[in-house]
């Protein structure tokens, strides 16, 4: 226990790293809080895995309705010699992302608002500690945003593969310019399966309209254009 608390405290330890944020879509939130629970693309949609989604797919999940994100076209040249375009797409659809911090999910919210200026969109934002405590074997670290689509590949001093996710018990032990050695570096916190129980860890939910939230956590509703103010 000692070693783990020793890990997530020096990754929590700075202001505005003491939450982790999942974005997702407002449409979404209904089964989110009816499961309590975060589930990962493959769990929610196993068939075909490895294939890309080119668009946003709406899933029947025990009578809910879920949408999961499309994937962004990676280029070839961004892959790791030794792992496929399908072997990627695979291994991150049995995740479930968050941001460490409050700025890099703003961007994925703006991206995502000038793409679908018609949907709504949320951000649910957790105790960085107890999360990452509770769900310690399943964590895995990330330097780079590992679903992006970089604009100039060529310029990139990085491959994407599963070598590039850091399990949370490797930090600080495994050092590598693939993996990030510091808590300033982590870009992104994955965590296997699924994350449950969220109301343990759940402290905020922005959107835009705080009557869309789910009546079990409608107390926790905030309006996005206070997220800012959120770390």
């Amino acid at each position: 226990m000692e070693n783990k608390d020793a890990i997530i405290t020096a990754i929590t330890k700075a202001k505005g790293r003491k939450s982790l944020y999942h974005f997702t879509r407002v449409r979404n939130l209904p089964a989110i809080a009816h499961f309590d629970s975060l589930l990962s693309s493959y769990n929610i949609n196993p068939h075909f895995a490895g294939e890309r989604r080119s668009e946003a797919k709406e899933v029947n999940y025990d009578e809910y309705l879920i949408t999961i994100n499309a994937h962004l076209r990676i280029p070839d040249s961004m892959i790791a010699a030794a792992c496929t375009q399908e072997q990627f797409r695979a291994y991150l659809d049995r995740h479930v992302f968050f941001w460490p911090t409050i700025k890099d999910c703003q961007k994925m919210l703006d991206s995502y608002t000038r793409r679908e200026p018609d949907e709504g969109f949320a951000i649910l934002q957790f105790d960085a500690y107890s999360l990452l405590l509770e769900h310690y074997s399943a964590v895995k670290l990330s330097k780079y945003d590992s679903g992006s689509a970089p604009r100039f590949p060529k310029h990139c001093s990085y491959k994407k593969s599963p070598e590039m996710f850091l399990p949370l018990n490797g930090f600080k032990r495994i050092m590598n310019n693939t993996v990030p050695t510091k808590a300033s570096e982590i870009r992104e916190v994955l965590i296997e399966d699924q994350v449950i129980k969220l109301s343990k860890y759940l402290r905020s939910v922005y959107v835009d309209n705080c009557n869309v939230v789910p009546e079990c956590w409608r107390d926790l509703a905030k309006p996005q254009a206070r997220i800012a103010n959120s770390s």
